[in-house]
């Protein structure tokens, strides 16, 4: 087993935690227009809590958060911003630390339904050319649908960048005991795509902890069978289930109460020993969180 690589967590709770510029439908991307520095504060935090990674605070750069008209005028523009503000806290951690490179989904999140490709490039487009000088690597981050993911690697072309592909989960009454992607597909047919696509990493984010351990297994069971050398990851949530017409980020959920740092850290214990060598945090997991990963990483419990 590789050493574990920890990735930071999420970063509109923490941005409206810290007191920045937060509102619908802006989300996390209000802040990188109006008070940029607030992002920077978000990426050392999580840096000073132990992160492996950081990631752009591009996510909310679509026409569903900061309106078509900005979209059109500025995306590429903010795009570039949160790369900068990314890399400017990574030559100031002082250890080694990589920039993800945050790809979102371009129709909408958990809403595979949604998925138009030709709209997808739209949007994928401006944001690739403006983080692409500044990523270390590329995080196509809940992506609900295999199609998702191949428009992604589309929109990159040749970029010789690493891709970690990330998809999220379904969460709400999940009897079946294959686990699958909000499209209803199978895990192990996204991680055969995920190979065919060249990705370097496999990720599952924004759905429950409960559902992770499952899509762990398949996606280690495949690629070792494959002798493919592509890590596996998990950064989950702290939301309760999310219903089939959900719309990530288009309001404030609950956050799980139960969902201790120390609680986290038990979760991440079994992912670690089904074979993720990649463990975060989504929305609603912080750097309390991260710190007390790195901790166990320390300590040698995880």
């Amino acid at each position: 087993m590789s050493a574990l690589m920890l990735l930071d967590g999420g970063t509109g709770r923490e941005l409206a935690r810290m007191g920045a510029p937060f509102r619908q439908p802006e989300w996390s991307a209000l802040a990188l227009i109006e008070a940029p520095h607030f992002v920077s504060q978000v990426h050392a935090a999580y840096v000073q809590a132990g992160a492996d990674v950081i990631t752009t605070n591009s996510y909310a750069l679509v026409p569903f958060h900061i309106g078509e008209e900005r979209f059109v005028a500025q995306a590429e523009a903010l795009a570039t911003l949160a790369g900068e503000l990314a890399q400017g806290v990574k030559r100031q951690a002082g250890r080694p630390v990589a920039v993800a490179g945050s790809l979102p989904p371009s129709c909408g999140s958990y809403r595979p339904d949604l998925f138009r490709a030709e709209e997808g490039w739209r949007v994928l487009a401006p944001l690739v050319r403006g983080l692409r000088a500044q990523v270390d690597h590329w995080q196509a981050e809940t992506l609900s649908a295999i199609e998702e993911a191949q428009l992604v690697r589309d929109v990159l072309g040749h970029d010789d960048k690493p891709l970690w592909l990330s998809f999220t989960l379904q969460d709400e009454g999940c009897a079946d005991a294959q686990p699958r992607l909000r499209s209803g597909e199978l895990v192990a047919d996204a991680a055969r795509a995920a190979l065919a696509l060249g990705a370097r990493a496999m990720l599952f984010n924004c759905s429950q902890p409960e559902v992770m351990a499952a899509a762990v297994d398949v996606a280690v069971d495949f690629f070792r069978s494959q002798a493919a050398a592509v890590q596996v990851g998990v950064y989950a949530n702290a939301f309760p289930p999310q219903p089939k017409d959900a719309e990530a980020n288009s309001g404030l959920d609950e956050i799980r109460a139960d969902l201790t740092p120390a609680l986290y850290v038990n979760w991440a214990r079994s992912w670690r020993a089904r074979g993720a060598d990649i463990i975060g945090g989504c929305c609603g997991i912080g750097p309390e969180h991260i710190e007390q990963l790195y901790k166990a990483r320390m300590a040698g419990v995880l």
